[in-house]
């Protein structure tokens, strides 16, 4: 008869705890780049968080607390409550893309990259890595508005599940987008174009400061072409419990962005390119 070795209760709780540096050891350029990544943001939260902050609460008063009694309400919303949500989701959206174009693309114009892409990660490692620091920003400068607006404004959190799902969908989509756009760029310029011929004005035109009901035809159908009023209408939701389309089609169009571009910037790392000398 074989013997069985006795087991101390204490031996599996020595082998989990064992397993944790391990995982640590494992991913350790991952946890280096994303801490390197938020860093980048911290360091210079004045003009990375605190600036579109400020930004953005100006609208709020002047367009909100100014307007809001000229305009008493859209749809039975008040009208400084109901640009909330939309000013949120656009500065939140515009330093998600801008905070991760500009980093891989100094990343690459400095020829840092080569280091990353030298080190022993594997590709999604250093696409995460990457994005990290937007999503941080993002959501910082997001806190932070809601931490000023709700107070001041009184807008109300209803669906708080719907809410932090479109929160998560707008950075997948706007990280892996600023990634994308950070490996095409050839210069500074290229990048902050995108933004600013892009992003802003389909924000500006996706119902941030108006409900795309009271357009007449085709504008009213126009705007559903733009995949910015979805990600509003998604964190709109999420604030109000009400919104022009459907919460499921918002943030289903907003999700479906995000996947197009995290498999755009998965396959760029995949496969090196634009980034391998």
């Amino acid at each position: 008869m074989t013997r069985l070795e006795a087991r101390h209760p204490g031996d599996e709780l020595a082998g989990a705890r064992s397993s944790a540096p391990g995982l640590v050891e494992r991913r350790r350029g991952l946890l280096a780049l994303a801490s390197r990544e938020t860093h980048r943001v911290l360091k210079l939260w004045t003009q990375t968080i605190l600036a579109p902050v400020i930004s953005s609460l100006l609208f709020i008063v002047v367009f909100g607390l100014s307007l809001g009694e000229r305009i008493k309400d859209i749809d039975g919303v008040p009208y400084d409550q109901f640009i909330v949500p939309g000013l949120i989701a656009m500065a939140m959206a515009q330093a998600a893309y801008s905070n991760n174009a500009s980093s891989t693309f100094q990343a690459r114009f400095d020829r840092y990259i080569h280091d990353v892409l030298a080190a022993p990660m594997r590709a999604w490692e250093v696409n995460l890595g990457l994005s990290v620091g937007g999503a941080v920003r993002a959501l910082a400068i997001g806190i932070a508005l809601g931490a000023v607006a709700v107070p001041v404004t009184g807008v109300p959190v209803r669906e708080p599940f719907a809410l932090a799902a479109a929160v998560i969908a707008l950075l997948v989509a706007f990280c892996a987008l600023g990634v994308v756009v950070g490996i095409y760029a050839e210069s500074f310029d290229h990048h902050m174009a995108v933004n600013n011929v892009a992003i802003l004005p389909l924000a500006f035109l996706g119902g941030v400061f108006y409900s795309v009901d009271l357009l007449p035809s085709p504008w009213e159908e126009i705007s559903q072409l733009n995949p910015v009023f979805y990600l509003v209408q998604a964190v709109r939701y999420g604030f109000l419990g009400t919104a022009d389309v459907s919460y499921a089609l918002a943030l289903g169009v907003t999700a479906g962005c995000g996947v197009v571009f995290v498999a755009w910037s998965a396959w760029l790392f995949a496969t090196g390119r634009r980034l391998k000398p």
